[in-house]
């Protein structure tokens, strides 16, 4: 059975004195989750953080990117080695808002994914196609090349230690709205995807999260869908109330 992950992305949101408070609320709160749980929380906080969760099993943090270089004069980014050592386990990679402000190609993400897991991080990948992109009816070929150009030079040793997390850009922020159904038929695609790559066995092991505006109220449904593995949470994860709800939701 794959593992279920449910990830609060916190963005750029909180002091650490908010970040310290919204982590032990929500451990306070989630006594046995059906999966892992895991808090993106920023840079400056990661530290205090995993002080907070420390010792809990069930509980994780990611550094919310990390670059593609292992050290040098690159200043105000973040290295693998500075994750790790302020204790996270997991990077989120590729985020669309990295890709869009940032200009993350995918190229740039197949080094960042290398750097990551020769460290010991797990990645987070994430991967989603526009509006234009969608109303085309190119959604699979296009998440696909992202998957392709970033993430199949791994060997399958490598690549099972890969977390995806479809994005559907179109449906966040836009008033669309992505149903449960489209989901899955994404998440299907997506693991069709990875099974011809790496074969089946790998294929059904991989756990893909949704990324699309998860909340409170749709999470269960969301949740249920056979090839949804859990969800990379944004603004509701900064509610400790509605986190747990969706935490809660795993099936």
């Amino acid at each position: 059975m794959r593992q279920q992950i449910v990830a609060g992305n916190w963005k750029m949101n909180t002091t650490i004195a908010e970040g310290v408070a919204l982590a032990k609320a929500v451990v306070e709160k989630v006594e046995n989750p059906r999966g892992k749980v895991v808090f993106g929380a920023p840079a400056t906080h990661l530290d205090a953080v995993s002080r907070t969760i420390a010792g809990n099993q069930h509980f994780g943090l990611a550094g919310q990117n990390c670059h593609q270089e292992e050290k040098g004069a690159y200043t105000g980014e973040i290295s693998a080695d500075m994750l790790l050592s302020a204790g996270a386990d997991y990077v989120i990679l590729g985020h669309s808002e990295r890709r869009q402000y940032f200009k993350e190609d995918n190229a740039m993400l197949a080094k960042k994914v290398n750097l990551a897991l020769s460290k010991g991080l797990k990645p987070i990948f994430c991967c989603g196609e526009p509006l234009n992109i969608r109303e085309k009816g190119s959604h699979v070929a296009y998440v696909s090349r992202q998957l392709k150009a970033s993430l199949y030079h791994l060997t399958e040793e490598q690549f099972r230690q890969i977390a995806i997390a479809y994005e559907p850009i179109w449906a966040i922020g836009t008033g669309k709205t992505a149903s449960s159904a489209q989901a899955q038929d994404m998440h299907l695609a997506i693991r069709k995807a990875v099974s011809r790559k790496y074969g089946k066995k790998v294929a059904n092991a991989t756990t893909i999260l949704y990324g699309g505006s998860c909340n409170a109220a749709n999470a269960a449904e969301l949740f249920s869908q056979p090839d949804v593995d859990g969800g990379l949470i944004g603004g509701a994860s900064l509610k400790a109330d509605d986190f747990v709800t969706i935490i809660n939701a795993l099936k």
